[in-house]
């Protein structure tokens, strides 16, 4: 009897201790089964999502080539060269990006570009200055020229902007009347009356304006847009060898009036037409027609001082006075 209970004694407590390591095992076997080691290879091959994306779909980012405004560091422009002919027609690929270039400066019809042309300062009747605004050049020849450099691998491009101050001295102000160097007058008949209007306004227009050294002059951007609005009468104007009436007519009489005063003083003339029929008041070949828009006169002071234009409108002339600060004098003098 005693060894039948004590066999089964010892079938019990093995079959506990059978359940019992056989629990342990299963436990464990689930704990390091949670990665096991067998399947991390399907994981590791898989690649996340950025590799899966522009790995296994072999799809890249396309090169670009991003423009942005120095000053606000904003973006203005994204260019895809290869989607703009870079591999496959070059030449056309270059003048697309000049032309990219040259809306940046120039503008468009429907948004204005980065260049501007300087607006002079000049002093009003009581003595004060009515400050203008710097010249803005967005250089194209530049901006192409980055733009190639990047078009292989892509990259930012700061827009090469410069801008011009005027460069006079705000203490010469008062004195830069005291010396005339150089003075030009024209005559009109003084019964055209719409004529001589649009004379006056521009004439006007050029009183006091303040040109330092190095600083650049535009006429059309001096004196504006003519229009009824702003007081300027129909008259006669040269246009294509034919007199027809033109807001505004008569008002190349006061450019080639400025070109012939400045023309003696030390400036570098960088824009200036002939009208395509001769004109009375100046010898040929010595007059500058303008048209807003279009046709300008400009000029830079390049005679190392500043100086001031004045302009005196009267019954049947115009004169127009370049005057400087007795201790610029010498500057002009050479000329």
């Amino acid at each position: 009897m005693k060894i039948w209970v004590f066999r089964i004694v010892i079938a019990i407590v093995s079959i506990c201790f059978l359940v019992g390591c056989k629990g342990e095992n299963l436990t464990s076997s689930d704990s390091e089964q949670s990665i096991p080691v067998h399947t991390l290879p399907s994981v590791v091959e898989k690649p996340n999502l950025t590799e899966d994306v522009e790995g296994n779909n072999n799809e890249t980012q396309p090169i670009t080539v991003t423009l942005k405004d120095p000053k606000t560091l904003e973006i203005v422009e994204i260019i895809n060269p290869q989607q703009l002919g870079y591999d496959t027609n070059f030449e056309m690929y270059l003048t697309r990006i000049k032309n990219i270039a040259k809306d940046l400066a120039r503008g468009t019809k429907n948004s204005s570009g980065y260049d501007q042309q300087m607006i002079l300062d000049r002093i009003s009747e009581d003595g004060r200055i009515i400050n203008g605004i710097p010249r803005v050049i967005l250089k194209e020849s530049e901006l192409v020229d980055q733009i190639l450099a990047a078009s292989d691998k892509g990259g930012s491009i700061f827009l090469p902007i410069y801008i011009t101050e005027s460069t006079y001295n705000g203490e010469d102000v008062p004195s830069l009347d005291d010396v005339i160097i150089a003075s030009f007058t024209t005559y009109f008949n003084p019964t055209d009356t719409g004529r001589n209007k649009n004379i006056e306004l521009s004439t006007n227009a050029l009183h006091n304006i303040i040109v330092g050294n190095g600083d650049y002059f535009s006429f059309n951007t001096m004196v504006g847009e003519r229009t009824e609005e702003r007081g300027y009468q129909p008259a006669p104007e040269i246009i294509n060898k034919k007199l027809v009436m033109g807001i505004g007519g008569g008002i190349c009489q006061t450019s080639s009036t400025l070109f012939n005063a400045v023309d003696q003083v030390g400036v570098r003339i960088t824009e200036r037409h002939h009208h395509s029929l001769s004109v009375g008041y100046v010898a040929t070949g010595r007059d500058a027609t303008v048209s807003y828009g279009t046709l300008d006169f400009k000029f830079q002071n390049i005679s190392g001082a500043p100086f001031l234009i004045k302009t005196k409108y009267e019954n049947d002339q115009i004169t127009i006075e370049i005057r400087t600060a007795q201790q610029y004098k010498r500057f002009f003098d050479k000329y």
